[in-house]
């Protein structure tokens, strides 16, 4: 194992109204303004007896992905751990706690 593929971190982030959980080895600051480049998706080894259809999923979203971009306002935290956990998909829950607006970022929150 070289010594960038020892390093795994633990993304969250929201999308489509899922917060997402993924494992990867590798994590960037784009080069496209505000997002982040995650690469080498991490999956639990397919050998189990018991497969995680939730998990199972995940892989087939991401099985043919090189790299995500991930705009940062969706990202809810990053941790580098020692080993990868188990990727899954949650609803949100809506309650009635509303998100705060967030700009688009390079409008300068400019009206036209």
């Amino acid at each position: 194992m070289s010594d960038e593929q020892s390093h795994i971190y633990k993304v969250l982030f929201h999308s489509m109204g899922q917060i997402y959980e993924v494992y990867a080895h590798n994590i960037y600051s784009s080069d496209l303004y505000g997002f982040i480049e995650v690469e080498d998706y991490i999956f639990g080894k397919r050998s189990k007896v018991v497969i995680d259809p939730a998990e199972d999923k995940l892989r087939t979203e991401f099985e043919s992905v090189q790299r995500s971009f991930i705009p940062m306002h969706a990202v809810i935290r990053i941790d580098e751990v020692e080993k990868e956990g188990v990727a899954k998909v949650t609803e949100t829950t809506t309650g009635n706690v509303t998100p705060f607006p967030m700009p688009v970022p390079g409008d300068g929150g400019r009206k036209a």
